[in-house]
């Protein structure tokens, strides 16, 4: 049986491929988890991909991935710059966590360039587009081996 991976999304995530395509992109969160699916295959891992507006949702998410994930991939957003919460309960978290940006928040505005998240993080993949998950699913699926 292949290992459960959670791949979390934060605000605003809902509308890849539909809002600031310069930036994120043209192709959507359902993309990400049918490329997540075919890398997760090869590396006998399964995704469950969820994405939330709200912290505290996140949070919930978190906990829940607790009892039944063996990693977290996690793309915040917005939350990476302001969520102690996030990283508290990360923090909780046994398994491995790699964090994903789609842009490289580290050319972006100065508030973009810390992230709470990445305390926590075992890695961190900026800058790659949505193929940064798929990266992600490969390095969870070495983490994991």
């Amino acid at each position: 049986m292949s290992k459960t991976i959670y791949i979390l999304n934060g605000p605003n995530l809902n509308l890849l491929g539909k809002r600031q395509t310069d930036i994120y992109g043209t192709e959507t969160l359902e993309d990400i988890v049918s490329d997540c699916a075919k890398v997760g295959k090869e590396v006998g891992l399964s995704v469950k991909l969820l994405q939330s507006n709200h912290e505290g949702e996140i949070v919930e998410m978190i906990h829940d991935a607790r009892e039944e994930a063996a990693g977290i991939i996690i793309n915040p957003a917005a939350y990476s710059h302001t969520s102690v919460a996030i990283l508290d309960a990360l923090n909780t978290f046994e398994g491995p966590v790699l964090e994903v940006h789609i842009s490289n928040i580290h050319k972006r505005e100065a508030f973009r360039h810390h992230s709470f998240v990445s305390e926590r993080a075992e890695g961190v993949i900026a800058g790659f587009g949505v193929n940064g998950y798929a990266l992600a699913m490969r390095h969870m699926g070495a983490l994991l081996s």
